[in-house]
């Protein structure tokens, strides 16, 4: 009989309902039978496209004898680390401050009161390598809380302190200057792999955030051949050749196991993809080489073909496992590859740096390091339509508000480009990302709202659920403005402001600046955190700051600069002394620090002037445009802007102070140059 997970629609808490475990969702039910059996809770984090929660799973869960164990000992709570980011991200921190390390499967015990006292990520069935049995562990477990449980529950309180540390930061006396991100641009140069790119070693994860930001500082220099635009274009063009990208579907996974990018654990999750387009597509505007523009190409038709809802929205995550084992889905033998391709096998197996032994268990994980045959095309297409075949990995098919604003940013970004290049394929492929990105941002507002208007999290089968979080609303206010300026849309950013003003009257600490994770109203927990970190994608607070710079900018409402910087204020001395791990907020840095030109655009046929603002990444501007500049525009920059002499004009503005109009191409690309 299904246990209590059959009644949510998260595919990774449905995995689990026919465990003979007596799982159950985290919420009210399970708070209180802890509380009134005065059991532990066991904790059990994971995502549906995780292996190792996979494996623990078969080797325990499944188990009668240790569900047993379980059911008796705790009450046992699953929980959907990406649906749940504030439950995740408590006892992530709490799992790392106890053992130094942390990852999923998460398995933590708590007090009746939610204080973490005992945890670990996955444990074997048996005891192994050192490690302790699961079974092992819940004895272990349940007997320190028979003898002790008062002795824990004394102890708690310092756990409690330290997880609202976070929160409890200050903000730092120091200005916020540009040096300090030639300060992290120094930082980067010593950690980064002069041999395959990227930072540190194995395993080695995506640093989407981190390029952006060095390609953002090098498209502020006059030249674009600095330290910064080596970094990042290496780094991509090491990912791109690696197995880390999906050489025949496109498409990146979420990380390689090893430092040069070649095997990757197989999982792909559209947060990353969203994040890698969008830099890959800003490397090309920076470094003209096209394989750089069709790697960005290649991974936002992945999402439009797999990754794409009836809606209009976008699903969550593959799994890396299919038929049971892990990227069976994606390598190739020999063989394989030969029964596959006939003649242009010879080709395609040098291309690829196939070979009989493989690099992955037998099998070969392609890449893309031979000389690159006339054929590949028609290679690619062969090899995706037999791959087709196969059984495909598992979909987690939930669409999350946030992931779905990242994924409306790439395609909004890549679409205002494109549709401006002299290439029909190209115009053709922007008007395709554009309309993309105009469904997704139609389905997060209507399907992803609450009767009362509030932004939710999740969406599946019909049916939305649980209040959204801040990186929720931040992803959203940024992505609203991104399609805003490729469209000039006004409702975009109407609905991006209104956002923005929620975000700030539910989030923000008046105190101390900054923004919580959650509303101000969210269920109570034994921490209300800040997340502060990049990693693996933007934090919430450095989203909703960058986001409310750019509305600063196209408002002049000083108000959404001063709740902006006061998330600067609280990180940007450790920022510059770890830049890995906070690259969003060191492009935001950069946007604040920098000359950020206002562009309005006014007039019946724009084309010529936008065609001039785009015709190169300019990530210190933003863009405004309408037929009219009347005195009650919707947007702010474009108000008393009028055309001159019945002529197209631009307004190029700093802090809403103008240059006089211009209604030339010339004059307009002259002003852009100067200033």
């Amino acid at each position: 009989m299904p246990n209590a997970l059959a009644r949510e629609t998260s595919p990774y808490l449905l995995q689990h309902k026919d465990n003979p475990v007596d799982w159950l969702p985290w919420g009210p039910e399970a708070l209180s039978r802890s509380r009134e059996q005065d059991k532990p809770m066991l904790v059990s984090i994971g995502y549906s496209a995780c292996h190792w929660c996979h494996v623990m799973e078969r080797e325990s869960f499944e188990d009668p004898e240790t569900a047993r164990l379980m059911n008796n000992l705790f009450v046992c709570v699953k929980v959907d680390r990406e649906e749940r980011p504030d439950i995740d991200g408590i006892y992530m921190e709490a799992i790392q401050a106890m053992t130094g390390q942390g990852g999923w499967p998460l398995n933590i015990f708590l007090t009746p009161e939610q204080v973490p006292f005992f945890g670990g990520t996955y444990f074997p069935p048996e005891p192994r390598s050192g490690m302790p049995s699961f079974r092992q562990v819940l004895a272990a477990v349940a007997e320190a809380w028979e003898e002790r449980g008062d002795e824990i529950r004394e102890a708690s309180g310092v756990m409690v302190e330290r997880l609202n540390a976070g929160a409890r930061l200050s903000p730092s006396k120091q200005p916020i200057q540009a040096a300090i991100l030639d300060q992290a641009v120094g930082a980067l140069l010593r950690s980064y792999d002069q041999r395959h790119g990227g930072f540190g070693g194995a395993p080695k994860f995506p640093p989407s955030g981190t390029l952006e930001f060095l390609l953002q500082r090098a498209a502020g220099h006059p030249a674009v051949s600095g330290p910064e635009a080596q970094m990042a274009v290496s780094t991509l063009g090491h990912m791109a050749r690696g197995g880390i990208y999906d050489q025949v579907g496109g498409g990146f996974a979420r990380y390689a196991v090893d430092a040069s990018w070649t095997v990757p654990h197989f999982e792909k999750m559209l947060y990353d993809n969203a994040l890698l387009a969008r830099a890959y597509l800003h490397a090309w505007q920076l470094d003209g080489a096209e394989r750089l523009l069709g790697v960005c190409r290649e991974t936002l038709d992945w999402v439009l073909r797999e990754m794409r809802s009836a809606e209009g929205g976008f699903f969550s995550a593959l799994d890396a496992d299919s038929d049971g084992e892990e990227g069976k889905f994606y390598v190739w033998t020999v063989g394989e590859l030969e029964a596959a391709l006939g003649s242009d096998a010879d080709a395609a197996i040098s291309y690829f740096g196939a070979t009989e032994e493989g690099n992955f268990e037998g099998r070969n994980v392609l890449q893309a390091h031979g000389p690159e045959p006339e054929a590949l095309d028609r290679i690619r297409s062969r090899l995706l339509q037999v791959r087709s075949e196969r059984q495909r990995p598992g979909l987690d098919d939930k669409q999350l508000t946030s992931w779905n604003a990242l994924m409306i940013s790439a395609l909004a970004d890549a679409g205002s480009v494109l549709r401006q290049a002299e290439d029909a394929a190209l115009r053709a492929d922007g008007e395709r990302y554009l309309a993309a990105a105009g469904d997704g941002a139609e389905f997060v507002l209507s399907h992803l709202r609450g009767p009362d208007g509030r932004l939710l999290r999740t969406y599946r089968n019909g049916e939305a659920r649980l209040n959204g979080y801040l990186e929720d609303h931040g992803f959203l206010i940024e992505a609203l403005l991104t399609l805003y300026e490729a469209t000039f849309q006004e409702r975009w950013f109407a609905e991006a402001r209104a956002l923005a003003d929620v975000t700030i009257e539910r989030f923000s600490d008046p105190e101390r600046g900054g923004f919580y994770s959650t509303a101000s109203d969210h269920e109570s927990l034994i921490a209300r955190r800040k997340d502060l970190e990049d990693t693996p994608l933007p934090s919430g607070a450095s989203a909703t700051a960058f986001g409310l710079l750019r509305l600063a900018a196209l408002t002049g409402e000083h108000e959404y600069e001063r709740q902006a910087v006061g998330v600067l204020r609280l990180l940007h001395e450790v920022a510059a002394q770890h830049p890995t791990a906070f690259g969003h907020l060191l492009a935001a840095i950069d946007f604040h620090t920098s000359a950020v030109h206002e562009v309005a655009l006014v007039g019946a046929d724009v084309g010529s002037l936008e065609r001039v603002v785009r015709e190169r990444w300019r990530p210190h501007l933003v863009l405004a445009a309408a037929p009219e500049g009347t005195s009650d525009a919707v947007v702010p920059l474009l108000r008393d802007r009028p055309a001159v002499d019945g002529r197209s004009a631009a307004y190029v503005c700093q802090r809403f102070t103008c240059q006089r109009p211009v209604t030339e191409p010339e004059e307009l690309a002259a002003l852009l140059q100067a200033s």
